[in-house]
């Protein structure tokens, strides 16, 4: 179970020990999301996945019976456009052994989920996979369940299996750590002014004064 390691350094995520699973961001899920304001959610986990992307994490898009249940939300597509989601049966993603495949194929320990819903499939793989040595962090606002409940006990639950919850922009603020990581830098700028909300307004209206003349130039 991956209880070790939860405190110190090397507890951080790193770009380069990451992985990304985003799990059932479709219509059908999306339609009955009443833990949080659907639309946050879906910004949140397109904020994470344009994040990932950034610094070159592994992401694994995967659906549930896509046919009936909608494709995934374009908005993350978009971020993948070569990606074609693993469309599953399977209700727990861990259960697919394609899903399971793609993750072990790249070596990666630290696995990042986000899903919908929170009590259902996010927690089965996290727990599975917490269970078999992966060190699981849950993205708890780019995911979320049927009611507050719901996703607040799923959290809970997973907590106690060993698995850490974290928002979406800690993942980005780990993976960067380092303003001196100047590569990285433009792309974190425009996932924040695109996704962060007030932070985002608040750096844009930042550069704005920098780039504003004070009337005391020489």
């Amino acid at each position: 179970m991956s209880t070790e390691n939860k405190a110190g350094l090397n507890a951080l995520l790193t770009p380069e020990e990451s992985i990304v699973v985003l799990i059932d961001h479709q219509a059908f899920q999306v339609a009955n999301l009443h833990s949080h304001e659907p639309t946050m959610v879906i910004n949140n986990a397109v904020g994470l996945a344009k994040a990932a992307k950034a610094f070159d994490v592994p992401t694994i898009l995967t659906t549930v019976l896509e046919e009936r249940g909608g494709l995934i939300l374009q908005g993350l597509q978009d971020v993948f456009p070569e990606q074609k989601p693993i469309n599953r049966t399977w209700v727990n993603t861990w259960q697919d052994e394609r899903v399971v495949d793609a993750v072990k194929a790249t070596g990666r320990k630290k696995l990042i989920i986000a899903g919908l819903w929170t009590e259902v499939c996010v927690a089965m793989p996290a727990i599975q996979a917490a269970g078999e040595g992966f060190d699981v962090f849950v993205v708890t606002d780019a995911s979320g369940g049927a009611s507050k409940e719901a996703h607040d006990m799923a959290v809970r639950r997973m907590i106690q299996a060993g698995v850490t919850p974290i928002t979406w922009l800690a993942v980005m603020s780990e993976w960067q750590r380092d303003y001196a990581r100047e590569k990285t830098v433009p792309g974190i700028v425009e996932v924040m002014t695109q996704h962060a909300g007030a932070s985002g307004v608040a750096y844009a209206w930042e550069t704005q004064l920098l780039a504003t003349p004070t009337g005391n130039e020489v």
